[in-house]
């Protein structure tokens, strides 16, 4: 495909449950397992949107597991 074409296309932001990011063309379903993150516009601005919003590239069970193991480890520091 020449990038002229790719151009022209319409994509739009997709989130998944651990809050990863992605961009998927705007006529095609969402894959299995992704919504719509509200953000549509050629390749280039939804690329844009992603790296202005996903800040944290850590799954979101990921970054939980974490917090409570910090947040058990400050408890047993303050005993």
């Amino acid at each position: 495909m020449a990038w002229d074409e790719d151009a022209d296309r319409q994509y739009k932001v997709v989130i998944n449950h651990e809050e990863q990011y992605s961009i998927w063309l705007v006529a095609r379903e969402n894959p299995p397992g992704w919504k719509d993150a509200g953000k549509q516009g050629t390749k280039q601005v939804c690329l844009d949107y992603i790296e202005e919003v996903w800040t944290d590239m850590r799954p979101l069970s990921l970054r939980q597991k974490m917090e409570k193991a910090a947040k058990t480890a400050a408890e047993k520091g303050e005993k």
